[in-house]
């Protein structure tokens, strides 16, 4: 037994060095206990307010049953006598049930204040509230601007220090938007309209996930929140209306003019195109291709050929027995100089 003990011993550094790697894991402004904007700072309080709860009440019980293994235990001598049998106590009955009550109206209170804060109010007509209509698709997010009139995908540009009021559906299946270091999850669901509000106290890149089980690359359905200042927000949303400059380059005329012939029927540069696939408005400017993959002309490339090697069961058509390396080599430098941002 002694041996046993001491190899359980020995796993304990492990277990300390396991933990400590952990705690390292994780991507910059991709977590609700790092709060970088308003809901996401509220429901961090709530968070921490039922872990102090449930700390103080596992101590209490540990003290509680530490003393009574110390103070009841059997003592030498009393080997043959029959501890005395107690049924019932008024007093501890009252204790052990109006503690529970008084915790939980503790924690009922501020959730319920919370979840009115949350609520998403629908601006009213002269509002300026920014209004965004979010679309979940199979695998990928569309960003409406309803009264700037402009369309976006996959990042969504914010005001810093502003309530930004979204609006959530979704054109297949359920799906759920969440922005962890800005505020909580809501489901995207078909047929239906969900509310919510985001805002974020500083400038940043924000990642956010679908975290509804959705079909095979539900874990690459990514996208990113981009907090500007205000200045910065609206010099953003002007040059999206006036839409990327004309290829500069003859081979990026050439994929212009491929682009138009094969894939503008899905997707829409400024207000030209089709809306059943990503607008590429300003794809040159992503940081990110499909969500989740790094913008390079080598990884585009090979997405143009073949998206179902990267994203599982997107509805992309293969391009790589269409087109000749030379007209998917020219469509690349097209979308990559697809660029409002300076």
């Amino acid at each position: 037994m002694k041996r046993y003990w001491q190899k359980v011993l020995r796993l304990f550094p492990l277990l300390g060095l396991i933990l400590l790697a952990l705690a390292g894991c994780g991507e910059e402004n991709l977590s609700a206990i790092q709060p970088k904007g308003t809901g996401a700072e509220l429901q961090l309080d709530l968070i921490l307010l039922s872990l102090y709860i449930m700390i103080g009440v596992i101590l209490v019980v540990g003290v509680i049953y530490t003393y009574v293994l110390i103070k009841f235990r059997k003592r030498p001598g009393q080997e043959n006598e029959i501890p005395e049998q107690v049924e019932g106590n008024t007093t501890l009955e009252i204790l052990w049930t109006a503690i529970p009550i008084l915790l939980l109206i503790i924690l009922a209170v501020p959730t319920v204040m919370a979840t009115f804060t949350l609520a998403a109010e629908e601006p009213k007509e002269g509002d300026d509230t920014l209004k965004v209509q979010v679309t979940a698709n199979l695998y990928w997010w569309q960003f409406d601007y309803p009264d700037q009139e402009i369309s976006t995908s996959q990042d969504l540009y914010i005001p810093v220090g502003e309530k930004v009021y979204i609006e959530l559906t979704s054109n297949d299946v359920i799906h759920s938007f969440w922005v962890p270091a800005l505020g909580g999850k809501t489901d995207t669901n078909p047929g239906l309209e969900n509310t919510m509000w985001l805002e974020a106290n500083e400038p940043g890149v924000y990642k956010g996930k679908c975290t509804e089980l959705c079909g095979p690359s539900h874990a690459l359905m990514d996208f990113k929140v981009i907090a500007l200042e205000k200045d910065e927000f609206d010099a953003w949303t002007e040059k999206m209306k006036a839409g990327p400059e004309a290829p500069q380059t003859a081979k990026a005329q050439q994929g212009e003019e491929i682009f138009s012939q094969s894939c503008i029927g899905c997707h829409a540069v400024g207000d030209q195109g089709g809306n059943t696939a990503p607008n590429l408005t300003s794809f040159g400017d992503r940081q990110t291709l499909a969500g989740f993959k790094e913008m390079s002309k080598e990884n585009l490339v090979s997405w143009i050929k073949n998206p179902q090697s990267m994203k599982p069961g997107n509805n992309m058509p293969a391009f790589g027995e269409q087109l000749s390396d030379e007209e998917v080599d020219a469509l690349a430098d097209y979308l990559l100089g697809l660029k409002v941002a300076e």
